[in-house]
């Protein structure tokens, strides 16, 4: 199929659907999550249903930060004080060594993520000893045959650094690019130039990174179509393995670092909108394959072919390969899934250091699903990910009959089929090219928590 034809650009659908909507990297999704709940319940219901014959996937929350950036929403401790890391790392360690008693049961840990915050902000020899401690409470592969990621800021990272972690087991790279322009990174407090992004790409690709991702972000202070065409001109010639281009969610009353941002700065919803359109355009006529949202890979990269093959999956890092993982995840406010339960960590620091001294775990909040909400999480799994549904093994594995099921939500989609959005068929949804840019959207139809809630509350814009 050529990739071409797989996204219309429509202005006028895009203005009236473009409100704001989850992302659907978990269903429930996080609002959803009560405080209420007993952690011992909570870990008890997801031992009990999780498939423990099935691979694990760990994800590991690094918060630090030298310097802020600041358009980020991320959790983060900004310090140059580097000795804080250790004893964060020590809390670290005793929450691992529970988490492997509840959920290791020698399951191969096929997808390993480090993110943060800065994970690079830590040193290499305590680089080294955090995977030394992870290998020592989950089995880990030593082929390099496992999806190990790390987020990486090209500031904070050398040669000596990318060897270290490729030699412990590191395979992907995602490096925090955002934008390449000057005038817009002293505007985020982030300059870094194109010749230090190019360097530490370079090295990774020569020390056999298999995959290499670039962040970019769009809507940020002084961006114009102009520019940003620019950076994308320059990334392109990078020919990273996947690109992420996040839209710029302008909510400094959430996020005390974006008050440095001034609203008259930020480009218009007209420019974004055009912006957003130039580059799906250049990266598909580059070669890319628009994954959805924000995600572009190349063909041949892993995300591109699960996809093809039906295999792609969506978890709180975003699009991922690896559907059949329990997500066992550990930090400050790190985000778990296994079997029919997600939870949260602690947000703050202290209180999180605090719980794991007190009792092991730092577990806030979280949910259990339903069986409603394992039918519905299988619906936007698939919406989300394939941009198609086939009814009938819905049907089949949740023994349902899908049309008297979702009755309400058939009807509702019969707005988006005249509007162009979807197809329906007697058994199929199919999401068409002028409806992929809105997936989250047409998800929305199959959430029984928003006509809860205020629709819109506390989430970004879909565009």
């Amino acid at each position: 199929m050529n990739q071409n034809n797989l996204i219309k650009w429509d202005l006028d659908l895009i203005r009236r659907y473009d409100l704001s909507g989850p992302r659907y990297t978990s269903y429930p999704t996080a609002i959803q999550f009560d405080p209420e709940l007993s952690a011992v319940d909570l870990v008890n219901t997801g031992q009990q249903t999780a498939d423990k014959t099935a691979p694990l996937s760990l994800y590991v929350h690094i918060p630090f930060c030298a310097h802020v950036c600041y358009y980020c929403a991320c959790n983060k401790v900004i310090t140059r004080n580097r000795k804080k890391a250790q004893p964060y790392l020590d809390t670290l360690y005793q929450e691992m060594t529970q988490l492997s008693q509840w959920y290791s049961d020698a399951r191969t840990v096929e997808q390993l993520h480090l993110g943060g915050g800065t994970p690079t902000f830590i040193s290499n020899q305590q680089m080294i000893e955090l995977m030394q401690k992870l290998r020592e409470n989950f089995t880990l592969l030593d082929d390099d045959s496992g999806d190990y990621s790390i987020e990486i800021d090209p500031r904070e990272v050398d040669h000596e650094m990318l060897k270290v972690l490729r030699e412990i087991g590191f395979n992907r790279v995602s490096f925090g690019v955002q934008d390449i322009e000057l005038k817009v990174q002293q505007a985020v407090n982030r300059v870094q130039p194109v010749e230090e992004i190019a360097d530490v790409l370079h090295e990774a690709r020569r020390l056999g990174f298999r995959s290499i991702n670039i962040d970019l972000i769009y809507g940020l202070p002084h961006q114009t179509l102009a520019s940003f065409t620019k950076t994308l001109d320059t990334i392109i010639e990078l020919s990273p393995d996947r690109l992420s281009v996040f839209n710029y969610a302008h909510m400094p009353d959430r996020f005390r670092s974006q008050s440095h941002i001034k609203a008259e700065d930020l480009p218009s919803p007209e420019t974004k909108l055009a912006i957003l359109e130039t580059t799906i355009s250049k990266l598909m006529s580059a070669g890319y394959v628009y994954i959805g949202m924000d995600h572009f890979a190349k063909p041949d990269d892993e995300l591109a072919l699960a996809q093809q093959n039906g295999k792609l999956h969506r978890n709180f890092q975003g699009y991922t390969t690896h559907s059949d993982c329990d997500l066992v995840a550990m930090g400050v406010s790190s985000i778990s899934q296994i079997g029919d339960v997600y939870y949260q960590n602690e947000h703050d620091m202290s209180a999180y250091s605090s719980a794991v001294e007190a009792r092991t775990n730092a577990i806030k909040r979280g949910v259990t699903l339903s069986t409603d909400d394992r039918i519905r999480r299988a619906v936007i799994t698939q919406l989300i990910c394939h941009f198609q549904l086939d009814m009938a093994a819905i049907d089949a594995q949740f023994d349902i009959n899908f049309a008297d099921y979702f009755a309400e939500e058939l009807q509702e989609l019969q707005k988006f089929t005249g509007d162009g959005l979807v197809v329906l068929g007697d058994k199929r949804i199919d999401v068409t090219p002028a409806g992929r840019l809105l997936i989250r959207r047409i998800c929305m139809a199959f959430d029984a928590y928003i006509p809860k809630q205020e629709a819109t509350k506390g989430f970004s814009r879909i565009i």
